[in-house]
């Protein structure tokens, strides 16, 4: 198999793995159960990438490193990010909203540490620099000079870096960050005191799927590290509108016959046109 139908197939594996994903938090609101379930489809997705990468030898250095760098990566973090919540969900004390208050933020501190040790692969990552890949994003080309995981050895070397896992880290624990966060700032606010929406949505919920899910897509969330469920909820609850069965409607956006991108380019060509008729005015 060529590099370039691998690359195509994994794109295609982790939106399918995100609607599966997605699928999971219409069918259950119990963060508990929506972790555990997650956990079983991504494993399976993983495990599906695992067998088309293993065997497989890159036809240059450069599409390696794309493929343990950007490619690989968004799967490992799911994994790491649904177990991680699953731990603290789990264990966390049954008492009031001090104490729960204070377990969260003790969560927070440990991904502080976690920062800290790996403050300069993290300065490395988040100025996507790239004069170290060569030796952390290459398939049994480690450094020994450099700080690796305690259980590299244990890593299948077919299928993993030296550094791969810990960029993977990185983008979980962002988005661990926010799930922190919201926890956090559930027990600080009251209901009550929250400001209604002005806003609701008039226009086809359609199109606003089509609109936020193109925004998803584009990482315009968080710096993408959110799952696509937790901004369709979000918008619904922003707009006073329930979307339904959002991936559904995804995937018939997707496959339509008039093309994906009816709403966002009625919405181009009527910004346009109010330019043109600006400009005459």
């Amino acid at each position: 198999m060529v590099t370039k139908t691998i690359f195509r197939k994994t794109a295609q594996l982790l939106e399918n793995l995100e609607l599966k994903i997605n699928e999971v938090y219409d069918d259950s609101g119990n963060i508990i159960s929506i972790s555990e379930t997650s956990l079983v489809i991504i494993d399976e997705f993983i495990r599906k990438l695992k067998e088309m990468i293993s065997p497989h030898n890159f036809e240059n250095i450069a599409e390696e490193v794309y493929f343990f760098k950007k490619l690989k990566p968004p799967f490992i973090s799911k994994y790491i990010y649904y177990s991680s919540v699953l731990e603290i969900e789990s264990q966390k004390p049954k008492a009031g909203s001090k104490i729960l208050k204070k377990y969260y933020e003790a969560e927070q501190e440990k991904l502080k540490i976690f920062y800290t040790d790996n403050s300069d692969f993290y300065s490395y990552y988040t100025r996507d620099a790239t004069y170290l890949d060569h030796k952390v994003f290459v398939r049994n080309s480690y450094d020994l000079k450099m700080k690796l995981s305690l259980g590299f050895y244990n890593f299948d070397q077919n299928f993993t870096t030296s550094h791969d896992q810990v960029i993977s880290q990185f983008a979980a624990y962002e988005q661990l960050e926010q799930f922190l966060k919201i926890q956090i700032d559930n027990l600080s606010e009251s209901n009550a005191n929250k400001i209604a929406s002005p806003l609701n949505w008039s226009g086809s919920k359609v199109g606003l799927i089509e609109l936020t899910y193109a925004l998803y897509q584009m990482r315009c969330f968080n710096g993408g590290n959110i799952e696509l469920s937790e901004v369709v909820k979000f918008v619904e609850k922003s707009m006073g509108v329930d979307l339904g069965n959002f991936h559904k409607t995804v995937y018939e956006i997707r496959n339509r016959k008039q093309g994906p991108t009816k709403f966002l380019e009625s919405v181009s060509e009527n910004l346009a046109q109010h330019f043109i008729n600006s400009e005459i005015d």
